[in-house]
């Protein structure tokens, strides 16, 4: 948008008096159909913002029985209280009504002079007219960072829209907040996660007092899917609680030293989820004790590994990829503004340019953190983490049959798009313009038929990314107001709040009350097709969640069991006897002589239906495998294979058959060495 000019505050004029005469005339008031009109409210603030949405919303379920609506998978709703407090600027919502909650931090009065953060993410002078309500001029806006999209009347816009599911994601970084200047609070992560769950339930509440009590609102949070999908039968938002932080628990690594221990991450996820979250992030823009990150690029990624330095001592470290996923390349673009924060000598690495993945993966506490995340049954977000990390946790979920998995808002390598819906995971697109949107929606359309599910979006507003801009009035094919909501039992028109009305074709998505007009666009854009795949969104969404908290760790039938192999390596310090492959203790190995045909032996004692063989893999793993089952350990079947072994943790999955025996054949080693395993899982499940 074009910037204009700024002059200082002026004595409130006759005609801003007539402005804010004609907002409350015009605003929403009580009304008078409350007592059977359930969706408005019977005492909405006054003056308020205007929705711009009649029809009554729609509830229950389709045909087949499944919720409908459109899901958010990445929000942050209360991200004004992060940072510090001072870096988005305006509140969701206020007690003292609209004029305080859409309000400009105070150092950004009277011009945007001092709204660093502004210039620093949009360029220029960062000067902007500071006053919200009732004008609005320059914020909130598409390319505005620092200003809040979150009213929750917007908000209620985007449910009346359509939307069934919004993922509110606490988030906040450390150093972020102790580099900018201006700050009101600590920048302790943990205690801002608190702060703003603690919130959220209060704009639940703040709500509710306007449809006449607890539990009466539209705004509802929810801890479990029967809950989300009976808030939505109902007609209502189920909003689930996330947590997006760049120090979870404080694990921090400092040097590559790890500032917590497993206690910490038991007692952190226990907190968590006794505060109602159930999806999270394990690292976010700076390396942790848990987990190497996927870069960002450019003068942003050079700003980020500046501060990746001054939280960890180091900064980040490239390696040659192994597969076709890869982490956002990093290089020569500068940020001196951010690099002015070094000591003096220090300087931000080049890097090669063959060298785009993070050399840090899914570290050992990582690890723990994940698999203490499958028990309380919640659900993994690996959009941020490198594909080291996400690759390992992966495994994992596969080695475990877990579904629990969530890429939100594209930070994910497309190319683990197909294991993710393998495991019965969820993905979500971030809020690109219509054009961009529509054509990765078709891009990935085909496996979404193959796994038989939804999409959805991530807004990610207030997540300092920037949205949609205006395709322009003058469009072929624009959005055009009033128009029908997906279900067709709405009509949704122009957006106004105070005295000024948004317009999707030459504001952008400026806030997330646009939200419907942005699916409209979408619509007019990519086609009803890409719409109807958005509106089965809660129904997948909630499938994945159901299928996490439904899953029960299978029983692993060679644990314990008899082993015999065709060799085990000498050493006279330690055994590698077969039977440390199935003994339970992950530090301990089989390890054959070093030559190609090797093979190890379990007897399971009985004949079960085998489904699944987990294998985890020392450095020296199989290249080319099978694994054979046999029901009399004469007579052997293969029952899967590969050429391609990699190491770690594979998976081997095939249609049910009994077995008493089952035996991994090694043909071709990965390494000079032989072959060496931790532990083989056998299961019927």
């Amino acid at each position: 948008m074009t910037r204009q000019p700024h002059h200082r505050r002026r004595p409130i004029t006759v005609l801003s008096l007539l402005l804010l005469v004609m907002a409350v005339t015009l605003g929403p008031t009580p009304s008078s159909a409350a007592g059977t009109d359930w969706w408005n409210p019977v005492a909405r603030p006054t003056p308020d913002s205007q929705i711009g949405v009649t029809g009554e919303p729609f509830k229950g379920t389709n045909s087949q029985g499944e919720v409908r609506g459109f899901v958010d998978a990445h929000n942050h709703i209360m991200a004004n209280e992060a940072f510090g407090g001072r870096l988005i600027c305006g509140k969701p919502f206020s007690e003292a009504g609209v004029a305080d909650a859409l309000k400009d931090c105070p150092e950004h009065y009277p011009d945007g002079s001092l709204a660093i953060f502004d210039f620093i993410t949009n360029g220029g002078d960062g000067k902007h007219d500071p006053d919200g309500w009732p004008t609005f001029k320059d914020w909130p806006a598409y390319d505005s960072l620092t200003h809040q999209q979150n009213y929750y009347a917007w908000v209620e816009r985007a449910w009346r829209g359509g939307q069934r599911v919004l993922v509110n994601d606490l988030v906040t970084n450390g150093v972020i907040c102790s580099v900018y200047p201006f700050k009101d609070r600590s920048c302790d992560e943990m205690t801002s996660i608190r702060l703003q769950a603690k919130l959220t339930y209060d704009m639940q509440a703040y709500i509710d007092k306007m449809y006449g009590g607890t539990g009466k609102g539209w705004f509802r949070i929810v801890t479990d899917s029967e809950q989300a999908r009976s808030v939505i039968e109902q007609g209502k938002l189920a909003v689930i609680l996330g947590v997006e932080t760049s120090e979870p628990f404080g694990c921090k690594q400092i040097l590559d030293i790890a500032q917590c221990d497993k206690e910490d991450i038991d007692a952190g996820l226990d907190e968590l989820y006794d505060l109602g979250v159930r999806s999270m992030f394990l690292c976010h823009k700076f390396d942790n004790a848990l987990c190497g990150v996927r870069f960002d690029e450019g003068g942003l990624g050079t700003a980020i590994n500046v501060g990746q330095f001054l939280s960890t001592g180091t900064f980040w470290q490239t390696e040659k990829c192994t597969g076709p996923q890869h982490d956002n390349p990093i290089g020569g673009a500068a940020a001196p503004s951010a690099e002015e924060e070094l000591p003096a000598g220090v300087e931000v690495p080049s890097y090669d340019d063959d060298a785009q993945c993070n050399k840090r993966g899914l570290t050992e506490l990582g690890e723990y953190a994940v698999r203490g995340m499958m028990q309380r049954k919640m659900m993994l977000e690996v959009d941020h983490m490198s594909v080291k990390a996400t690759g390992r946790a992966l495994d994992i979920f596969e080695s475990e049959s877990y579904p629990g998995v969530l890429s939100s808002h594209s930070w994910m390598d497309l190319n683990w798009t197909e294991r993710v819906y393998g495991l019965g995971g969820f993905i979500a697109q971030y809020m690109h313009g219509s054009e961009g949107f529509s054509a990765e929606a078709d891009r990935t359309k085909a496996l979404r038929e193959k796994y038989d599910v939804g999409y959805g979006y991530g807004t990610d507003m207030n997540g300092v990314g920037g949205w949609p801009a205006p395709r322009g009035a003058d469009a072929s094919n624009p959005v055009t107001y009033p128009f029908r909501s997906t279900d067709g039992g709405s009509v949704i028109d122009k957006q106004t709040t105070g005295s000024r009305t948004w317009d999707l074709n030459t504001d952008g998505a400026s806030h997330y009350g646009l939200v419907p007009d942005w699916i409209e666009d979408i619509r007019k854009v990519g086609g009803q097709d890409v719409v109807d795949d958005l509106f089965r969104g809660a129904e997948s969404y909630l499938d994945t969640w159901g299928a996490s908290e439904g899953h029960k760790a299978g029983v692993n039938l060679a644990k314990g069991a008899s082993a015999s192999a065709s060799s085990s390596e000498s050493n006279p310090f330690t055994s590698f006897a077969p039977g440390r492959a199935v003994d339970g203790n992950a530090d301990t190995r089989w390890a054959s002589d070093w030559s190609d045909d090797q093979w190890l032996r379990i007897d399971l004692g009985s004949t079960s239906t085998v489904k699944r063989v987990t294998l985890e893999w020392e450095r020296a793993y199989g290249k080319s495998y099978r694994v054979e089952v046999s029901t009399d350990g004469t007579t052997w079947q293969s029952a899967w294979s590969t050429t391609a072994g990699d190491g770690g943790l594979d998976t081997a999955r095939f249609n049910g058959v009994p077995a008493r025996y089952v035996r991994i054949h090694g043909l071709d080693r990965g390494t000079d060495w032989g072959y060496s395993l931790y532990e083989v899982g056998v299961y019927s499940s």
